[in-house]
């Protein structure tokens, strides 16, 4: 989203037309063997710049006017590799940073994580997961000027006598950041940023934790992770968890965060939303949770009952399956059913949670709840299977 009008290289080539099996390793900081000619497509087409990188290996691509000037002040610290550009009759290079430096200021940066062993990626653990506002510790760099540093390599750091070069060339297709001087946080905004992350960690390891007792979490899925709206901490997050007989559970992860506002320990509202089907690969469930969360979030008089008793509602049913459709276009649901196979609540270290189940609710049974009641219909599901799994394909119960 952020390329506007310019172009994006592909992945590099051999002669034949195949992605080359390493791609990532142009930008790994370190010199590299290669002999063959490299073909270089483009991925999406535009504006043409001097300095770009490649869609996903990240391996810079530039014109001949960039490569000089890395050749002529930093010459045993690069590796050029020509490169035919489709479309292109000027001369373009890779460009190889054959360093890599162990220099990232994690006090002076504005803010570091870890991968660590329960983030279940134990090939990327003890490096970093992020970076941001980086600094670097000018007493581990020597006299290099072009690096890439360890456990973040995805940036290219250059001395200034090289950023100046290559502006006074006309170069295009580059930002600078300054990674040395003064912090960009101050000491109180990093003590608040410090106890941020503690609550952070403190209540994701242990829901997590619980997460792993109902199932095997997917770790591969991908939910995209909503930042404001609402929630406590302003994060909101989706996982899956895969349950025996097929079962597919997903569950909101976010809504029993701390207050991110007082910046103090609690469970949030209190509770976490549970939907378990046994449909195979439905994608409508997330979608549902969402729109069941944004009610709840957004209003006092509902969460309450939500999190200690039985709730009906409906929500808006535009991209949901067609069986679930009222006459109105809406979804309903029932909140809070209880079932053997699922706990009612679980423990958090500055509370409980309640893990209130999500049920589906056929027209007709909506029709019979609001004649009869909740508890009448939760009989009747509880004397019919599948008893609380969502479903959008089956007969009422009514």
């Amino acid at each position: 989203m952020e390329l506007n009008d310019r172009w994006l290289p592909g992945e590099a080539m051999n002669s034949q037309g195949q992605e080359l099996d390493d791609i990532w390793q142009f930008a790994d900081g370190c010199p590299i063997q290669f002999n063959e000619r490299v073909r270089i497509p483009i991925g999406h087409p535009g504006r043409i710049v001097d300095y770009s990188v490649t869609s996903v290996g990240g391996a810079p691509v530039v014109h001949q006017r960039v490569a000089s000037v890395f050749t002529e002040l930093a010459p045993d610290e690069v590796q050029v590799i020509p490169v035919d550009v489709d479309g292109q009759s000027d001369p373009y290079f890779i460009l190889v940073a054959t360093r890599t430096l162990r220099c990232i200021d994690d006090q002076e940066s504005a803010e570091v994580l870890y991968w660590k062993p329960e983030d279940g990626r134990p090939e990327k653990t003890g490096r970093y997961r992020s970076v941001m506002g980086m600094r670097i510790d000018t007493t581990k760099v020597g006299d290099a000027k072009v690096f890439r540093p360890w456990g973040w390599t995805g940036v290219l750091i250059v001395s200034e006598d090289i950023k100046d070069a290559l502006e006074r060339s006309g170069a295009t297709g580059m930002a600078f950041r300054e990674v040395t001087g003064p912090s960009e946080v101050s000491p109180q905004q990093r003590e608040h940023n410090r106890k941020l992350q503690a609550l952070y960690d403190r209540t994701e390891t242990a829901r997590t934790a619980f997460w792993r007792t109902l199932g095997t979490l997917d770790e591969k899925a991908i939910l995209p992770i909503v930042v404001g709206g609402g929630w406590p901490a302003r994060r909101q997050v989706w996982r899956v968890i895969h349950r025996p007989e097929g079962r597919t559970l997903f569950v909101t992860d976010g809504l029993s965060d701390f207050f991110v506002d007082a910046v103090e320990p609690s469970v949030g509202f209190g509770l976490e939303l549970a939907l378990e089907t046994d449909e195979p690969q439905a994608k409508w469930p997330v979608t549902l949770l969402e729109r069941i969360a944004n009610e709840l979030v957004g209003h006092e008089h509902l969460r309450e009952p939500a999190r200690t008793g039985l709730l009906s509602m409906e929500v808006d049913g535009e991209h949901m399956p067609e069986p679930l459709l009222t006459k109105e276009g809406r979804v309903a649901v029932l909140l809070g059913m209880d079932t053997p196979t699922l706990p009612s609540h679980f423990t958090m270290p500055d509370g409980q949670v309640r893990l209130v189940t999500v049920k589906t609710l056929m027209p007709r049974e909506l029709t019979y709840l609001l004649e009869h009641g909740r508890e009448e219909l939760l009989h009747r599901f509880n004397q019919s299977p599948p008893g609380h799994l969502a479903q959008a394909w089956r007969q009422p119960v009514v």
